[in-house]
């Protein structure tokens, strides 16, 4: 099936990349190649199949595996059997500044990434993306219930006024009640006076992960880790201008709405939230 639609394509598109694509070698379509005769019906219908697998992936930003396109394909009334892979993700370090001595919270959270209801539990913290310009800094607070990107700002400098507006934009957007948990590392820009104070004008339950514990907060490094390996490593930013148009429209047009997560049973963010009203 899979080499009978790259035969099929061969003038379109470059064989290497179907083959990538499709999780053949190159070699062995070349030796099927040979052997392949007049296309049959069941050929055609598989060809059909594999352009629509191709067109997902591509719409997709190339970044769905044969898992996410099967969720596609059975909302559309299709089954198959095409093996995908997305391109490979890159792990990053990401350093907290933990040196203060300003108050810590406990780990209220405790690990439990579940939630029954939007606005009841978020997680919140600061990632870094290179550019050529300099660093650029990606503060994001993250709705456990949903996966939702619920606020988000960026700017050159990683300081409280980032995470402060990151929340600000969670507040606007969310009118949480009372008694939500929101839950960061323990770094100097979370454990800022004015930070906390933000928190309690909405009465906001602050919890904090251990020293040095990354487990603490993995949701957040799980997101960090999708957002790298599906943006930001897939492109070399000359600028932070560049940097921000690409990470806005994968948070606001593709990853809260569009990308399936298995985890909500390959439902995007919002379409979870709507569902669950």
């Amino acid at each position: 099936m899979k080499y009978q639609f790259i035969a099929a394509h061969q003038q379109e598109y470059p064989v290497k990349t179907m083959c990538r694509v499709l999780e053949v070698a190159v070699s062995g379509f070349y030796a099927r190649l040979r052997r392949l005769g007049a296309p049959s019906r069941r050929s055609r219908e598989n060809t059909g199949l594999g352009e629509r697998i191709v067109r997902i992936y591509q719409a997709n930003r190339q970044v769905y595996g044969s898992p996410r396109i099967h969720a596609v394909l059975r909302a559309e009334g299709e089954h198959c059997e095409h093996g995908l892979s997305a391109k490979p993700r890159r792990h990053r370090t990401r350093t907290t500044d933990s040196q203060h001595e300003q108050p810590v919270a406990p780990n209220l959270l405790n690990r439990e990434f579940t939630a029954t209801a939007p606005n009841t539990k978020w997680v919140a913290d600061i990632t870094a993306i290179w550019t050529m310009e300099g660093w650029l800094y990606l503060a994001v607070v993250l709705d456990i219930f949903s996966r939702l990107v619920v606020g988000w700002a960026m700017d050159a400098h990683r300081d409280e006024v980032l995470v402060e507006q990151a929340a600000r934009m969670a507040l606007a957007r969310r009118h949480p009640e009372p008694g939500l948990l929101h839950h960061s590392d323990r770094g100097s820009q979370y454990t800022a006076a004015d930070y906390r104070e933000l928190l309690a004008q909405y009465g906001i339950v602050v919890s904090m992960s251990g020293k040095g514990d990354c487990y603490d907060n993995a949701l957040m490094e799980s997101f960090f880790g999708t957002l790298k390996s599906e943006c930001v490593d897939r492109q070399s930013f000359q600028s932070r201008a560049q940097a921000r148009q690409a990470i806005f429209e994968y948070l606001e047009a593709f990853y809260n709405r569009q990308r399936l997560h298995s985890s909500l049973g390959y439902l995007s963010p919002v379409t979870y939230e709507q569902l669950a009203k």
